[in-house]
């Protein structure tokens, strides 16, 4: 396997290589949240480049729940002091240090988080996990409860030194309390919706089965979804602002609601149709012709290497990377840390900021309960990190986010504030809130210090040394 990790690390290099030498509201609309006065400091414009790294299906306690001063696991005298019921053996188990590259994770719908969270008692990870098995097509093998396992700097040292580097959210969100699709949707338009019509005003809550794309789900259809309600990229046209939607092709491993752990893999690219590559389904994409904006990673490295970046960069993983169960670790690892290189060492890495999170907690054990915003979320937490040259060294921000929070931070740095709001934006839909706006949610601009000279690159190993375990 550590042979497979070499050979991803030297195809991140190839591309890398290549590219260098490529060279009016609804009678039913309710707006809960008012429009808070935070000051918008003037250096947030030094960032020209924004670019979200989005892995897949791991919670914050899983990846950062003993990193030091970050608000993990809860310990007593350096041990777990918390511990989740096993049904099927009679016994609680407490967290425990899980050295396996391979995880398997449990199911991450809405019905999974409900359970999970279970009136705030965090404790249903493993009853949920031990249903889902019963159900999975996973040969033999019984996994020990690793849904109760958690990673150290040791298994990841790249992440962890990130962490220590640059910034680490430790109360990072998934904006919505349901699975992937929802989650993707989520990120971009900080909405999840079904619509009967291609109408903003057709579409109403759906935070478990929004429209799903062609071939996806229990009763498959080759029409594709209706996506009207607004997207972020449409406030990004109407503002003359350049983004991209890059998406590495392969495979995309995940289940129709995230009910199941193992099911056929569906292939991705930016033209097909995958959970993680919801923008090409929007009405606001079509109708500003921008569909070439969703672009295979490929195009990524070349811009990079070019010093030419998009204003927003959104990145979404292909199977073998993305770091969801049934998947190895240290591929993901390798992967991220081969796009972080790759803008340290582009000409615009002075003028951009990475933000890297997962989208969904895939299961795994996190022992916050997440706070409610409005009926379709928060979800459970998630890692996060902020990587940049005026990032604050080693600073925990300890704000409540969310996904929400980079729509924010690139409304704030390019838009001039203008928010998703369909009081505001032109195209009224019924979506409950204005969600950059809620009382709960943080700002990313106090993880940087506009004042400092632009820190230097920190280029790390893209096959680091660990004490992973291979299967």
């Amino acid at each position: 396997m550590r042979w497979a990790r070499i050979a991803l690390a030297l195809a991140v290099a190839a591309l890398v290589t290549a590219a260098a030498a490529a060279s009016k509201p609804s009678a039913s609309l309710q707006i809960h949240f008012p429009v808070r006065p935070d000051r918008v400091p003037a250096g947030i414009h030094k960032i020209r480049h924004i670019v979200i790294i989005m892995q897949e299906n791991r919670s914050f306690d899983n990846y950062f729940g003993t990193y030091p001063g970050a608000d993990g696991i809860p310990l007593r005298h350096g041990h777990p002091a918390v511990c989740v019921p096993d049904p099927r053996r009679h016994r609680c188990v407490k967290p425990y240090h899980d050295r396996r590259d391979f995880n398997y994770g449990g199911p991450h719908d809405a019905g999974a988080d409900v359970a999970d969270i279970n009136h705030g008692k965090m404790n249903g990870f493993i009853a949920q996990q031990q249903r889902a098995m019963a159900r999975c097509h996973c040969g033999t093998v019984t996994p020990p409860n690793d849904v109760v396992g958690y990673h150290t700097g040791k298994e990841l040292p790249n992440y962890w030194t990130y962490a220590r580097d640059f910034v680490l959210q430790d109360h990072m969100f998934q904006s919505d309390a349901s699975w992937s699709l929802v989650s993707h949707l989520y990120l971009v338009s900080l909405w999840s919706a079904y619509c009967r019509r291609h109408a903003p005003s057709s579409c109403r809550d759906a935070l478990e089965r929004p429209s799903n794309p062609p071939g996806w789900g229990p009763h498959p259809t080759s029409k594709p979804p209706k996506y009207a309600w607004t997207d972020l990229t449409y406030l990004l046209h109407k503002h003359h602002i350049s983004w991209r939607y890059y998406i590495f092709r392969g495979n995309e491993p995940d289940c129709e609601t995230n009910t199941n752990l193992s099911c056929r893999p569906t292939t991705q690219a930016p033209r097909t149709s995958a959970v993680w590559n919801p923008l090409r389904y929007f009405d606001t994409v079509r109708q500003d012709h921008e569909l070439n904006d969703i672009q295979s990673v490929h195009h990524f490295f070349a811009a990079a290497a070019r010093g030419s970046l998009p204003a927003v960069s959104w990145i979404m993983p292909n199977q073998g990377v993305s770091e969801h169960p049934f998947t190895l670790i240290s591929r993901g690892q390798t992967y991220v840390t081969g796009l972080v290189n790759t803008i340290m060492q582009s000409p615009e890495w002075k003028s951009t900021a990475i933000f890297i999170t997962w989208d969904d907690w895939g299961g795994f054990y996190d022992h916050l309960r997440p706070p409610r915003v409005d009926g379709n979320g928060y979800g459970l937490q998630v890692p996060g990190l902020m990587i940049s040259p005026y990032a604050r060294r080693g600073f925990i921000d300890h704000q409540v986010l969310s996904f929400d929070a980079y729509a924010k931070f690139i409304e704030d740095d390019f838009l001039g504030r203008q928010r998703l709001n369909p009081r505001t934006d032109g195209r009224p839909d019924p979506r409950p809130d204005v969600r950059e706006d809620a009382p709960q949610l943080g700002s990313l601009i106090k993880e940087f210090n506009f004042k400092q000279r632009p820190r230097k690159p920190v280029i790390l190993p893209v096959v680091p040394k660990t004490d992973l375990i291979e299967p």
